[in-house]
C-alpha cells in the first residue's frame, strides 16, 4: 500500500504567517496535498455530511516525496574535544540505575562508535552485565545486573601495559535482596580517537542518512535507565583515586588529569548537561530524556527537587524518548489576509491512502474578529498524541466494555512505533511517559476515526457553523504564551469537549477573564484536571507528572512529583487547591464508555435567573439522544461539589441519571475502599449542567459531559439540547451584564 504521513511546524498561524509541512512517504515517491477548512467531523449518516472546504493555495497538487525516518531514543552528547582521550590512559566512573538490563547491549558512557568500531566506553552487555569496551576488546563483569538498583561502575585503562579493570558495585537499597558485585581485569590493545565526541546512553553509529536528532549522527544501543555523576580522567586511577574522582573531582590531587565531571543536577529545566571541571565540556540531552529524577544519593528527606537539586542528579534515558522527528520541510502554506479563522488541515493522499495534518488559522494577534472564540484544546491534544495503550493495553477493552476498533492510520502507529508515545503510555522499561511533543507524525489528531478530543471538538465547530460561522478559533498553546490578552477581545469563550490539561498561566488567564466580566461555556467533561508544564524554550512540548491520585495510566515514583520544566508541583489541580469547581462549577466525578445517558431538568431550571436558557426548550429530559453512545451525558462526566469550590449561588439546572455500573467514582473520591462506588448504587455519580454569574457582568455555563458535543447536531439540529445551548451562546454574546451574584 502506498502511504503517506506528516506533521507541521506550528499549530496556529495568523494572516501572513507560514505553516511548514513535513512529509514522509512509504512505498511511494509521490503524493497529493490539498489545504481544506474543516467544518465537522467524519461521523457517518447520523451527523452532518463530512464536507471539508477546499482552500486555494499554491501548495495544492502533486508533490515528490521520500521516506523520512524518525531518530527516536534518549541520549546525551558532548561534542569533539582535544581533551577527550584518543588512545591513552583513562578512568571512567559514575552511578547507573539500569531498568532493562536484559534487553541486550546498551550504551552507558564513552567515546565508542558502532560504525567505526573504535573508541572506548562502558555499556551493559548482551549478558546483562556491565562491560568495558576498549577498541576491539570487551571485558564483562560476568555478574548480571538487577533492574532498578543503583550501581557504582568504574573502569580504567593503562595504555602502557594494556591493562583494563572494571568495577561493578551495587548500592544497598533498604532491602535484603542479595546482589553481587565484581572486579575484573583484562588486557586490551590500542583504541582510536573518534570524531563525534562523548555520549551517554547511546553509541554514535555514523552519519545519519536523513533526519538526525543531534549533529548529523545516527545512534544505536540506546539504554533504559538512569545515569548520575559521570566522571572522566586521563589517567588510570586505583580504587582510592576513583573514590576521589567520584566524590571530589575538583580535588587538586587530580590536577590536569581531570577531563570532565558532569553534574546532571545543574540546569534541570533545560537540555544542557554541565561539566563542572575546568575544561567545561558541556553537552546536550537528545530527545528530552526525563530530568528531575531521584539520584543515587536521594535519602527521602526532600521530595521537591528545587530545594535539594544535588539529590536529583540523575537523568532517566529511554529508548522511546522523542522530542522531534526532525523531518525536513516539504511544502508550506502562508495564511492569506482575509482567510476566515477556523480549523484547517492539509489533506495528504496517495491512490491508496489519506492522512490529515490539522492546524488552526487564528485572527491577527490581539484582535478579535468575532464576539465568540472557540478555544482549541491543544494541550490535551498534545498529551494524548499517539496513545498506543488504547490498542495494546489489555485494560482498554475492560473499562470501555467493547472491542477496540482500529483503522489504517491507527495501524501506522503499531507498524512504526518510532512515532512515539503519549503520556497515557509507558516507556519500554515500564516507567511512565511524562513528556509529549507535537513535532512528529500523529495517529489520533484528525477529523475521522475515534470520536475523542480533536475529532469530537469538531461537533462544536459543526454547531457554530450551523449558527452562521461567526466565531474565531484560538489555541491553548497561544493562551499559555499570551495569557489574558488572548481572551480579552471576546464576549464569550467556548472550550472543547475535554480541556483536561492546563498550566498555571492558562488557569490564571481564565480567572482574570472571568473576573473582568468575561463569559465562558465549558463544553465538555473532565476539564482542568491535570497540571502541566510547557517546555521553557520548545513550543509544543508538554510535561505531566501524575502525582497523588487521579485517574491515570501510571503514577509518579516517590520524590518525583515536581515538573522538571518548571519546578512546579504536578498532579491534579485539585491537589494544588485549584479544583475545577472553583472556576467552572463542576469537576470530574466518573467515567464510563459502554453507554451515555441523558439529563433531567432540576428545580433550579425554574429559577428566573435562567428563564432565558429554557426559552423554547421542551421536555424534562435533555439530550436523551446522541452520536456518542446514545446520549449527551457520558464518557467522562463532572459534578458540582460545594466543598471543592462550586459557588454557593450556582444553579444545577439539569442532572444526568441512569448511568450503568461501569461508571465508577474517580479514585480521588474514594478514601476508604467500599462496595458502593458505581453509578447504580452511588447517587453522587451524575453530570451536572450548571450556571452561575461571576461578577462584573460575567457568567459561566458548564455542560459536565464529554459526550455533550455529540448531541448538538442530532436530528439535523432539531433537538432541545441544540436550542438550550444556542440560547446560552446568544445570551452570553449579548452585552447586557449579568447581575452580581446574590443580587
Amino acid at each position: 500500500m502506498k502511504r503517506v504521513m506528516g506533521y507541521c511546524d506550528r499549530w496556529s498561524a495568523g494572516p501572513g504567517e507560514t505553516v511548514r509541512f513535513k512529509v514522509s512517504c512509504i512505498d511511494t515517491t509521490a503524493y497529493e496535498a490539498q489545504i481544506v477548512r474543516l467544518k465537522q467531523p467524519d461521523a457517518g449518516k447520523l451527523a452532518t455530511g463530512f464536507a471539508p472546504e477546499p482552500v486555494e493555495a499554491d501548495c495544492n497538487g502533486g508533490h515528490e516525496g521520500r521516506y523520512q525516518p524518525i531518530p527516536i531514543g534518549g541520549a546525551a552528547a558532548v561534542g569533539p574535544h582535544v581533551a577527550l582521550p584518543g588512545g591513552g590512559c583513562f578512568t571512567l566512573c559514575g552511578w547507573v540505575y539500569p531498568t532493562t538490563p536484559e534487553k541486550g547491549r546498551q550504551a552507558v558512557m564513552g567515546t565508542w562508535c558502532e560504525a567505526t568500531r573504535s573508541g572506548f566506553g562502558i555499556e551493559i552487555g548482551a549478558d546483562g552485565a556491565f562491560a568495558l569496551r576498549v577498541g576491539g576488546t570487551v571485558l564483562s563483569s560476568g555478574v548480571r545486573l538487577v533492574a532498578r538498583r543503583w550501581y557504582f561502575v568504574a573502569a580504567t585503562f593503562e595504555a602502557a601495559t594494556g591493562t583494563m579493570v572494571l568495577w561493578q558495585e551495587p548500592r544497598t537499597d533498604h532491602d535484603f535482596h542479595p546482589v553481587d558485585g565484581a572486579v575484573v581485569r583484562g588486557v586490551a590493545g590500542a583504541y582510536g580517537r573518534t570524531a563525534h565526541g562523548f555520549t551517554f546512553a547511546a553509541w554514535a553509529n555514523g552519519a545519519a542518512e536523513g533526519p538526525s536528532a543531534w549533529g548529523g549522527l545516527r545512534f544505536a544501543c540506546h539504554m533504559n535507565g538512569r545515569i548520575d555523576s559521570p566522571r572522566l580522567a586521563s589517567v588510570a586511577l586505583d580504587r582510592a583515586g576513583i573514590a576521589r574522582l567520584a566524590g571530589d573531582p575538583l580535588d587538586a590531587a587530580l590536577g590536569r588529569n581531570l577531563v570532565a565531571a558532569w553534574d546532571f543536577s545543574l540546569g534541570i529545566s533545560g537540555e544542557t548537561v554541565s561539566d563542572i571541571g575546568p575544561r567545561r565540556l558541556h553537552g546536550t540531552t537528545i530527545n528530552l530524556p526525563t530530568r528531575a529524577m531521584r539520584g543515587w544519593n536521594w535519602d527521602g528527606t526532600e521530595t521537591n527537587w528545587t530545594r535539594a537539586p544535588h539529590q536529583y542528579g540523575a537523568i532517566h534515558f529511554h529508548d522511546t524518548d522523542l522530542a522531534d522527528a526532525c523531518w525536513a520541510d516539504d511544502f508550506s502554506f502562508t495564511v492569506p489576509e482575509g482567510l476566515r479563522s477556523g480549523v484547517y488541515a492539509a489533506r495528504l493522499t496517495t491512490p491508496d491512502f489519506e492522512y490529515w495534518v490539522p492546524f488552526f488559522v487564528v485572527p491577527p494577534r490581539g484582535v478579535g474578529r468575532s464576539k465568540v472564540a472557540f478555544l482549541a484544546s491543544t494541550a490535551t491534544y498534545t498529551v494524548y498524541l499517539n496513545n498506543r495503550g488504547r490498542f495494546l493495553s489489555t485494560t482498554t477493552e475492560r473499562y470501555q466494555g467493547r472491542v477496540t476498533v482500529m483503522d489504517d492510520i491507527d495501524a501506522l502507529l503499531v507498524e512504526f512505533p518510532e512515532m512515539g508515545l503519549s503520556t497515557y503510555d509507558r516507556h519500554s522499561d515500564g516507567s511512565g511517559v511524562s513528556v509529549s511533543s507535537r513535532h512528529r507524525p500523529m495517529q489520533n489528531f484528525r477529523p475521522n476515526g475515534r470520536h475523542w478530543n480533536f475529532n469530537l471538538d469538531l461537533f462544536i465547530i459543526d454547531w457554530l457553523e450551523r449558527l452562521g460561522g461567526d466565531y474565531d478559533v484560538i489555541t491553548e498553546e497561544d493562551l499559555h504564551t499570551h495569557g489574558y490578552d488572548l481572551l480579552k477581545p471576546y464576549a464569550v469563550v467556548l472550550t472543547g469537549s475535554h480541556p483536561e490539561y492546563d498550566s498555571r498561566d492558562m488557569l490564571d488567564s481564565f480567572e482574570t477573564y472571568l473576573r473582568r466580566g468575561g463569559r465562558m461555556m465549558y463544553m465538555g467533561g473532565n476539564g482542568f484536571y491535570w497540571r502541566i508544564a510547557h517546555h521553557p524554550v520548545r513550543p509544543g512540548v508538554i510535561e505531566v507528572r501524575r502525582a497523588e491520585g487521579g485517574v491515570r495510566a501510571w503514577d509518579a515514583e516517590p520524590g518525583e512529583a515536581f515538573h522538571a520544566f518548571s519546578g512546579e508541583y504536578g498532579g491534579l489541580w485539585r491537589r494544588n487547591m485549584r479544583a475545577p469547581q472553583r472556576l467552572f462549577g463542576v469537576g470530574f466525578i466518573s467515567q464510563g464508555f459502554d453507554h451515555c445517558s441523558y439529563y433531567r431538568r432540576t428545580g433550579d431550571a425554574a429559577d428566573p435567573r435562567v428563564a432565558w436558557m429554557f426559552a423554547g426548550v421542551e421536555g424534562e429530559l435533555l439530550g436523551d439522544f446522541g452520536i456518542l453512545q446514545g446520549g449527551a451525558a457520558g464518557l467522562e462526566i463532572d459534578a458540582a461539589d460545594w466543598g471543592l469550590g462550586t459557588p454557593k449561588h450556582a444553579l444545577v439546572v439539569a442532572r444526568s441519571e441512569n448511568h450503568s455500573n461501569t461508571y465508577e467514582l474517580v479514585a480521588e473520591e474514594v478514601l476508604i475502599p467500599h462496595g458502593a462506588t458505581d453509578a447504580v448504587i452511588n447517587p453522587d455519580i451524575h453530570a451536572d449542567m450548571t450556571f452561575f454569574e461571576t461578577g462584573q457582568g460575567g457568567a459561566v455555563f458548564s455542560t459536565g459531559s464529554i459526550a455533550y458535543a455529540g448531541s448538538l447536531g442530532w436530528n439535523g439540529f432539531d433537538n432541545n439540547l441544540f436550542r438550550l445551548t444556542t440560547n446560552v451562546l446568544n445570551r452570553f454574546k449579548d452585552s447586557k451584564p449579568f447581575p452580581e451574584p446574590g443580587a
